[in-house]
């Protein structure tokens, strides 16, 4: 299992509407991934209740993991963008066709 630690982004941290963009993205590789914030228990990313349980804020490291490299990598992206920017829908959006076009 390969992982990938980044750094949250959005102004709010992974509340509602990120931890939803967020989940939105991880659901739509279809790879199962888990997040941990610090040396906290890992929960399943694809989650956005369990997401949003981590109280991941601005600045705080994250740890993802899962099986694909390329997907780690788009989603370490994704969190590391500012999920509560109001274009932040189209860049939740590029993260799963991007993994797509590599299967």
């Amino acid at each position: 299992m390969s992982q990938r630690t980044a750094v949250v982004a959005s102004l709010q941290g992974l509340h509602a509407r990120p931890a939803a963009l967020f989940t939105q993205a991880v659901a739509a590789t279809g790879v199962p991934v888990t997040i941990a914030k610090g040396d906290g228990a890992p929960v399943d990313a694809a989650s956005t209740l369990l997401v949003m349980t981590l109280g991941a804020r601005l600045g705080d490291e994250v740890t993802l993991a899962c099986e694909d490299e390329g997907v780690l990598e788009d989603l370490a992206r994704l969190i590391e963008t500012d999920l509560d920017a109001p274009d932040a829908g189209a860049a939740a959006g590029t993260a799963a066709p991007a993994q797509e076009a590599t299967s």
